[in-house]
């Protein structure tokens, strides 16, 4: 006789889990993430390597799109709005760093912002009869006015133009809060494309990792990187806020996806309300 459907020790501990109280399973998800975040402290020395993976895997997910556009010949599910947000604040950052230093994040931005602009022009363009427009609704100025506002005030103080200063904050802010639209527009469909699924899942993993910079700065200098000196005392930890609020978005997402994953489903609705 074979093992029944869904009687895995896996399956198990997901159905163990999913009866436990909110309390139990967020001490749940902050021990788990804890001891990733121990592990990477400990296996890797160049911090600022995380940033790095964190780029690559958004282009990876950028990729993912990609192919979903080439061989469905569909954008169903995808929202334009968070593409036009990821585009402009990729270029804005884009031309923060021409400005102040180029290297491997200036390569790495320029290729997803191409990347990016090749989504935007297929979903308008040469997809766009399955382009479910009815459903990606979230006006974006509710996202880029805040951020603008946001920037002016808070920005880091450094020996460049406090334009390029408050454009810099303008995109970190506006990266924040970039997945929204793609998120509401899953929770009205009621059906997450499977490729979509991935996509977002591969923006949880890299806000993950550029959260988790922070964080391991913060406990290497205890607390002391939150105010360093010539920085401004808002900067930092406004950045800091800005990285955990995109993880947190991310997350809910993300245990879904991977308990779909692990069944052997596909992620079929998005539980929690955005």
């Amino acid at each position: 006789m074979g093992h029944k459907r869904g009687s895995s020790p896996v399956n198990t501990l997901f159905a163990w889990v999913r009866r436990q109280s909110m309390k139990v399973k967020a001490g749940m998800a902050a021990v788990a993430a804890l001891a990733l975040l121990v592990a990477l402290k400990h296996s890797i020395e160049d911090h600022n390597h995380f940033f790095v993976a964190s780029e690559v895997i958004h282009f990876a997910g950028i990729l993912v799109l990609i192919y979903k556009l080439i061989r469905k010949k569909s954008c169903s599910g995808l929202s334009l709005r968070t593409q036009e947000i990821t585009a402009l604040f990729l270029a804005i950052r884009l031309c923060c760093s021409f400005s102040m230093e180029a290297d491997i994040h200036t390569m790495l931005d320029f290729v997803t912002l191409l990347s990016t602009l090749w989504v935007m022009y297929m979903i308008r363009f040469k997809l766009k009869f399955t382009y479910m427009a009815e459903l990606d609704s979230m006006p974006i100025y509710y996202i880029i006015v805040p951020a603008a506002i946001l920037a002016v005030f808070v920005h880091p103080y450094t020996t460049h133009v406090l334009t390029l200063r408050m454009m810099w904050a303008f995109c970190v802010f506006l990266e924040s809060v970039s997945v929204l639209p793609q998120l509401r527009m899953m929770q009205k469909a009621k059906m997450i494309e499977p490729f979509t699924a991935h996509y977002v899942f591969a923006l949880g993993i890299a806000r993950f990792l550029g959260c988790a910079h922070w964080i391991i700065r913060m406990y290497e200098t205890r607390g002391g990187y939150l105010y360093l000196v010539g920085r401004g005392y808002l900067w930092i930890p406004t950045v800091f806020l800005s990285e955990m609020v995109q993880t947190f978005i991310l997350a809910d997402f993300c245990y879904y996806y991977v308990k779909s994953a692990v069944n052997g489903q596909l992620l079929i609705t998005l539980q929690s309300p955005v």
